[in-house]
């Protein structure tokens, strides 16, 4: 990571940054289930590993904002309506997740990319979708239980709070996400090893 000048890191932070935005705004359409999957991770991954904490924070940060005025113009309808109900827990949830995902990532994949490119890429690929679904669910489950419950829940059947979210709100999302990130580990520590010898 330390073999990126300042203006690399400032160029290959803004290119990273586009993609975010292009790829979520693309997502977003794409609902396996009630919420949608989210794509925007790939580059927050390459940034957290090539850039670190701090860009990876920063990628997940802008992959944050992007959801929240989605949720905020009605583009998710179905948060928006949790919005409607209680606006600041939704914007912590929002602005949580990606921020610390990326965070996450970039602070493991420093350590461990000391020692091995390929293990920090493929820390990084797990560690995002795990912490920005993690967060997510955890904080669902303590600001709107009552609400996917009623709403949703009883209506797919389920007693359980925990395993309406894990199964049938966001179960699927993950797996999809998780998967993707992890396939195109391979891809991102080529083009990192391609940047880092020609720099």
């Amino acid at each position: 990571m330390n073999k990126f000048s300042k203006t690399q890191r400032l160029v290959g932070t803004a290119i990273l940054f586009a993609l975010v935005i292009v790829l979520q705004t693309f997502s977003s359409i794409i609902k396996p289930g009630l919420v949608p999957i989210t794509l925007a991770l790939i580059p927050i991954i390459v940034g957290a590993v090539m850039y670190g904490a701090s860009t990876g924070a920063f990628l997940g940060f802008a992959f944050s904002v992007i959801v929240l005025i989605a949720v905020l113009t009605g583009a998710d309808p179905v948060h928006n309506a949790f919005f409607a109900i209680k606006p600041v827990p939704i914007v912590l949830i929002c602005l949580l997740k990606g921020t610390l995902a990326g965070f996450l990532a970039g602070l493991a994949a420093s350590k461990l990319s000391k020692t091995n490119l390929s293990l920090s890429v493929i820390a990084a690929a797990i560690i995002t979708p795990v912490c920005n679904t993690g967060v997510y669910a955890l904080c669902m489950m303590l600001f709107f239980k009552d609400e996917l419950m009623a709403d949703y829940g009883n209506a797919a059947g389920y007693t359980n709070v925990f395993l309406f979210i894990m199964v049938a709100w966001i179960g699927v999302n993950f797996f999809i996400e998780l998967i993707i990130d992890v396939i195109l580990s391979p891809v991102v520590i080529r083009i990192i090893n391609t940047l880092r010898h020609s720099s």
